[in-house]
C-alpha cells in the first residue's frame, strides 16, 4: 500500500502513483474534480511510475536513495524496507516511465543491484514475485 507522503502526495497523481484502478471513469459523463486534469494526463502518458523494487545484494533501502536505470534515466526510492517473508530488501521507487526490469539503487556511495517487479510482493503470506 503506498505510504502518504513518502509514495504519494499532492504533488503526484493518482495515475503516478500507481492508483489509476481508484478512478472512477465511468460513465463517461461523470465529472469529479480534476477529471480533465488526469485525462490529460492519462492521454499523453505519465513521464514517471511507481514501481516495486527488489534488492539482490545485502542492503536495505530508504527513503530518498537514487536509482539509476541505464539509457533511461534516475529515479528515487520512495520507501523501503527489509521484508521477513522474502527475505530481502524491498521498497517502492518513482522511475521514468520506461524503466524495464533492472536498476541500481544508490546505498552509502556504492550502486547496488535491484529487480523493477510488479506489485504486491505479497499476498496472503505468500511470496507473489519470483525470488
Amino acid at each position: 500500500m503506498n505510504l502518504y507522503g513518502n509514495d504519494m502526495d499532492e504533488t503526484t497523481s493518482p495515475l503516478e502513483s500507481g492508483l489509476g484502478w481508484t478512478i472512477a471513469w465511468d460513465p463517461q459523463d461523470r465529472d469529479f474534480i480534476g477529471r480533465a486534469a488526469l485525462t490529460a494526463q492519462k492521454s499523453a502518458g505519465v513521464a514517471h511510475k511507481l514501481v516495486g523494487l527488489l534488492v539482490e545484494d545485502r542492503a536495505v533501502l530508504r527513503s530518498h536513495q537514487k536509482v539509476l536505470v541505464a539509457n533511461v534515466g534516475d529515479g528515487e526510492v520512495t520507501s523501503g524496507t527489509f521484508s521477513p517473508t522474502l527475505q530481502r530488501s524491498i521498497g517502492f521507487a518513482r522511475v521514468p516511465a520506461s524503466t524495464g526490469d533492472r536498476c541500481e539503487v544508490e546505498i552509502r556511495g556504492k550502486l547496488v543491484p535491484a529487480r523493477v517487479v510488479r506489485l504486491p510482493f505479497v499476498r496472503h503470506g505468500k511470496a507473489v514475485i519470483a525470488l
